[in-house]
């Protein structure tokens, strides 16, 4: 409240007039709140519109950093991509990894390791 609608306040009350008085109180409540909810009403409506935004470019670079991945473990080599697919997507551990393949652990090991390296440098090329 500023201090032209607290002197009024005061100057109405001082008049006797208890009638215009509520009157008053009334008006410049419900105007101060509709301007309260207008004002909350067009930053929400911006909030909103911000959030769009920011939903729309993570929807738009997940979805390149998808194809960029997905591009990149395309053009590895049929056992990298075995190993990388048993290990992450399937989540095996590397001794399930070893049975199934029929190799040793240490092996699985070194080729989980080697199919990492590949895998980041064809997505870096993909990048670049």
């Amino acid at each position: 409240m500023n201090q032209a609608e607290l002197d009024l306040l005061v100057l109405t009350a001082q008049s006797g007039n208890q009638r215009a008085f509520g009157s008053w109180i009334y008006r410049l409540v419900r105007w101060k709140l509709t301007d309260l909810l207008r004002k909350r009403s067009r930053e929400d409506c911006q909030l909103e519109q911000l959030n769009e935004e920011m939903a729309s470019n993570l929807v738009e670079n997940n979805t390149n950093e998808d194809e960029t991945l997905s591009t990149a473990l395309s053009r590895l080599l049929d056992i990298e991509k075995q190993i990388i697919h048993l290990f992450y997507l399937d989540e095996m551990k590397t001794a399930e990894i070893s049975i199934i393949l029929e190799i040793p652990a240490g092996t699985v090991k070194s080729r989980l390791n080697r199919a990492r390296q590949m895998l980041k440098q064809k997505y870096q090329q993909l990048e670049n």
